[in-house]
């Protein structure tokens, strides 16, 4: 797949695309897919071998642009190109990170030296203080998409993403934090799904245009950390908001099925929890499997003190 933005299970479905359950009931039958620990780590960090000047580079995901392109070979670079915290991270990351001929995004989690970090929202306790310089918890790999054939084309953003199932090795300036994850797909879970796409037949979808402003309203719901109820949304199909719930329900189930290895503990304002979540990876598309009702709470009211 090409570089994407992962979205929600429950907002894909708003124009009635049902890519999410036939991904879950095709993992079901055979776990084709991949899962992984989404890490809540701010900046994210893209770095590797540039594919058309083939020098080493670091950014973040304006890399990706389609104009203001910000591509950093140098120090300068990242002097003209980012600035506050953004840009202090991207001094250590040139400085630190291994050259290498491919391409990487991760989430960087901090600087070294203590074992409590906070990026973002999801604080990161390690058993013991961090000896490298820097964190990073990579998560996809890039690679040249040659079927793509177009001038004045960002070779970047044109390249295909997939999920990073090497493990990066750790040394003396960087710490690789990269969690697996499992997850299980129980009959309660396959006749959910069943269920789901049946229903699926008398929900009376809406277009592109009226997805994106339901979607904001709903993220007002989330929020506001209130329940969506049917009979709030009067301007639209009550079948759709429900349905939209079952889709939410079937992704928490799916949601607290997943396990993983995480070494550090992850707390949001105090409190242990699993993490900001997972993501599922399939031939259908990525999905984020996050508890919007819990994380997305937090995040959405989060005050970042970090900017591009």
């Amino acid at each position: 797949m090409l570089n994407t933005h992962i979205e929600h299970p429950e907002d894909t479905i708003l124009t009635g695309n049902l890519d999410f359950l036939h991904a879950v009931k095709s993992y079901a039958v055979a776990p084709h897919g991949h899962v992984s620990v989404k890490i809540d780590g701010a900046p994210a960090v893209v770095w590797g071998t540039h594919p058309d000047t083939g020098r080493f580079f670091v950014g973040t995901k304006s890399v990706f642009n389609k104009k203001l392109i910000k591509v950093n070979y140098t120090h300068a670079d990242i002097d003209k190109n980012h600035k506050g915290y953004v840009a202090i991270v991207l001094h250590a990351c040139l400085s630190n990170l291994s050259r290498t001929n491919r391409i990487y995004q991760g989430d960087f989690l901090g600087f070294g030296g203590d074992n409590v970090f906070q990026p973002n929202t999801v604080t990161y306790v390690f058993p013991e203080n961090v000896v490298q310089t820097i964190i990073v918890a990579p998560h996809t790999m890039y690679s040249i998409d040659y079927a793509v054939d177009k001038p004045n084309h960002n070779p970047l953003r044109d390249m295909k993403a997939t999920p990073l199932l090497r493990e990066l090795e750790s040394n003396d300036k960087v710490y690789f934090y990269q969690p697996t994850a499992v997850m299980n797909v129980n009959s309660y879970l396959r006749d959910r799904v069943d269920f789901a796409l049946q229903m699926a037949q008398m929900v009376k979808f809406v277009d592109q245009s009226e997805a994106k402003m339901l979607q904001r309203e709903l993220n007002d719901y989330i929020r506001e950390s209130k329940e969506i109820d049917s009979d709030d949304f009067g301007d639209y199909n009550l079948t759709l908001i429900g349905f939209y719930n079952l889709i939410m329900k079937i992704k928490e189930a799916l949601l607290y099925s997943c396990k993983s290895n995480q070494v550090a503990m992850t707390l949001i304002e105090g409190e242990e929890c699993d993490g900001e979540g997972y993501v599922f990876h399939s031939k259908y598309g990525s999905f984020k499997l996050v508890d919007r009702r819990h994380f997305s709470y937090y995040n959405f009211n989060l005050v970042r003190e970090w900017s591009g």
